[in-house]
């Protein structure tokens, strides 16, 4: 594919994080991933694998430890002044919880029109238009520019998030666990009008969350990650149909399924034992210890994060020769 069409490309993406004496948490470790514009990649794995940090570091929350970063083909550890400007108005955030997001001194209105002073060159009056046209776009009426964040429901809340992300015209947004904190019946509310202002705007997102059924509705393409790692990334059709990894396997299986008598005759891949401490992850392959299939290689090597199938990439030994076992 033309490398024009690629938004982010990362390369090699580490993000290690002092932790005492001549210790380290390789939170990100080695991450390799290129998005492209328009599409939705979401992002997968258990709590504390490094998900929010990956999304966090490709858009310079947090400065990477080592690897590349391209922005439409530009470096972003090379960009300064008005072209840095011009990227964090490119890329911008959901934050997973509606309730600490939002400044509570602050009316809505102020919340979302306050990137606009930054990056926007417009007059008061084309701020506050805006601001009640993103509120329209969003589901909420005109007037809640003139309440407070705690006159708000959690859903109302993160519709605010969205509308604050949205209002300097990004490319790009991370949504970091946008429905973790909602009621069930306001989080596929949320996942909906995502998908509904990606096609109206034209917008890429990274959508990270530990909800695997809200992950398949709305991506493209899904990345599974453990323990800092990528172990699989595929389409989404494909990675939910024949997933290779045996984690994978195991989060595919967790899926609750509608049908109750279907899923009291599910099988599902249990995991043995915990996950391992980020300070002292095991040898070769941080999996092995949790695997079924593990050997002595697996100990010995970690395994390379190699394309199996046609864009079906996978890190695990039993594929080492074309794709299968």
């Amino acid at each position: 594919m033309d490398q024009n069409n690629y938004i982010f490309e990362i390369e090699d993406l580490c993000k290690y994080f002092p932790a005492g004496k001549k210790q380290v948490v390789k939170a990100v470790d080695g991450i390799n991933l290129k998005i492209r514009k328009g599409e939705t990649v979401g992002l997968v794995g258990e709590s504390g694998c490094g998900k929010t940090t990956c999304g966090r570091t490709i858009i310079k929350l947090y400065e990477p430890t080592k690897g590349k970063i391209l922005f439409e083909g530009k470096d972003v550890s090379k960009l300064h002044g008005k072209s840095l400007l011009s990227f964090k108005k490119d890329v911008q955030v959901i934050f997973q919880d509606p309730y600490a997001s939002l400044d509570p001194r602050m009316t809505i209105g102020e919340i979302i029109s306050e990137g606009m002073h930054v990056h926007l060159k417009i007059s008061q009056k084309e701020m506050d238009e805006r601001v009640a046209d993103l509120l329209n776009k969003v589901g909420l009426n005109a007037e809640y520019a003139n309440r407070f964040a705690h006159e708000l429901s959690g859903g109302q809340r993160q519709r605010v998030g969205i509308a604050r992300a949205l209002a300097v015209e990004p490319k790009f947004i991370m949504c970091d666990e946008p429905i973790s904190a909602l009621d069930v019946s306001i989080q596929a509310q949320v996942v909906n009008l995502l998908i509904k202002l990606q096609k109206e705007m034209g917008l890429t997102y990274l959508f990270i969350s530990h909800d695997l059924s809200m992950v398949k509705h709305i991506s493209d393409r899904v990345g599974v990650m453990y323990l800092g790692s990528f172990v699989e990334l595929a389409s989404n059709e494909v990675l939910y149909s024949s997933p290779k990894h045996p984690y994978t396997q195991a989060l595919i299986s967790a899926i609750p399924e509608a049908d109750p008598d279907y899923e009291s005759q599910k099988e599902r891949t249990k995991l043995e034992g915990e996950v391992p401490s980020p300070l002292n992850p095991p040898s070769g392959c941080k999996f092995r210890t949790r695997c079924k299939y593990a050997t002595e290689r697996c100990a010995k090597e970690v395994p390379e994060f190699r394309e199996v199938e046609p864009n079906h990439f996978v890190a695990c030994h039993l594929f080492d020769n074309d794709g299968k076992k």
